[in-house]
């Protein structure tokens, strides 16, 4: 660099020219005393010199500060490409872990369940599309065969289905967390030991569904609709019982057409929504005490076989009773302002009372 160029230099040269011209313009004047215009001339170019030291300063400020900015940015990005590469892997994890599904080996499909359970674990905005994986494995066709005798290869593929059922609840959050709250879409699936007790859920499909030995929705909470539209309790290796007991419905809960074969138990349910159980069949015993429906209720050709309690905490000023059947020679309990009304064929029917 020139000298000419150099800030120091135009910086020292102002410096001397200031105290040499201050200098020189006080000895001047007779009132000042050499000492007092030299120490005057000194502090002018003294200002100078630190004017350039607070410049130089700033600069450096300055210098640093972008330096610490573009480390910042290079961090980012390091960490941009990071993720990148994270989510490359997790992405090539799910593709193998749903290939796998397919596998011949039962022991293989479990554990490509397994990973896809794992791969939700440590990266949450997996989890829906780990679940709607899941559920599609359980919607699969699967039937048994009937009597003492059970055909391996149908136990072995039972064994998988008991999985991807266990990883489908141990994914969903507990019902007073925070989270999101996912969907699950089983339309048709045959499902066994289903349980998913005190779940916070968001939506749930059921459709045509087959639910063998025990169906358990006790203290869940279900924050969107759920449909179990012609769906059926049956026996498995037990009794298909179904509890429903203090679970929370907050929208719409269409058990419309749905088959009962075994005890149900709705005790102190909460139905936030329309709720209908329309054509739907309890075979057995069934259970309403304590249940509380905020909206209009759909009992409409309902059939009930066995002992039934009906006492519901609070129902709505919409409910619908036509052609409500039960069996004459049950106890069955009622809300106050229904009774019974017997029918030709022997069997009775629930009506509102008059007034």
């Amino acid at each position: 660099m020139k000298l000419w160029r150099s800030p120091l230099a135009w910086t020292f040269l102002a410096s001397v020219v200031l105290l040499v011209g201050v200098g020189g313009w006080l000895l001047a004047d007779p009132a000042t005393s050499r000492s007092e215009a030299l120490k005057t001339g000194g502090l002018a170019g003294g200002a100078i010199v630190a004017l350039y030291a607070l410049w130089l300063n700033d600069r450096r400020r300055r210098v640093e500060e972008r330096r610490q900015d573009i480390e910042r940015r290079r961090h980012e990005l390091e960490s941009q490409r990071a993720e990148q590469d994270r989510e490359r892997v997790a992405d090539e994890r799910f593709a193998k872990a749903v290939e796998l599904l397919g596998h011949a080996a039962d022991q293989v499909r479990v554990g490509a369940l397994h990973a896809l359970a794992g791969l939700a674990r440590s990266r949450p905005a997996y989890t829906q599309t780990v679940l709607d994986v899941l559920c599609s494995y359980l919607r699969r066709p699967f039937s048994r065969t009937g009597g003492e005798e059970r055909d391996p290869e149908e136990e072995r593929e039972l064994t998988v289905r008991l999985t991807a059922q266990r990883l489908v609840t141990d994914l969903l959050p507990g019902r007073d967390d925070d989270g999101p709250a996912y969907d699950l879409d089983l339309t048709g699936a045959r499902l066994e030991y289903f349980d998913l007790s005190g779940k916070l859920i968001g939506g749930l499909l059921l459709r045509y569904a087959s639910l063998h030995s025990s169906t358990n929705f006790s203290g869940c909470r279900f924050k969107g609709r759920v449909y179990l539209t012609a769906a059926g309790t049956e026996t498995g290796r037990l009794v298909g019982y179904f509890r429903c007991r203090g679970a929370v419905f907050e929208s719409h809960a269409w058990f419309s057409g749905t088959e009962f074969a075994e005890s149900a138990d709705f005790t102190e349910t909460t139905f936030g929504g329309p709720t209908t159980f329309k054509d739907a069949v309890f075979a057995k015993d069934a259970d309403f005490s304590g249940v509380v429906v905020s909206q209009e209720l759909d009992l409409r050709r309902t059939s009930f076989g066995g002992q039934t309690d009906l006492r519901f905490a609070s129902l709505p000023e919409s409910v619908s009773l036509y052609n409500t059947r039960v069996r004459s020679e049950k106890d069955v309990q009622l809300p106050a302002g229904w009774e019974r009304e017997e029918l030709r064929d022997g069997d009775m029917r629930i009506v509102a009372k008059a007034g």
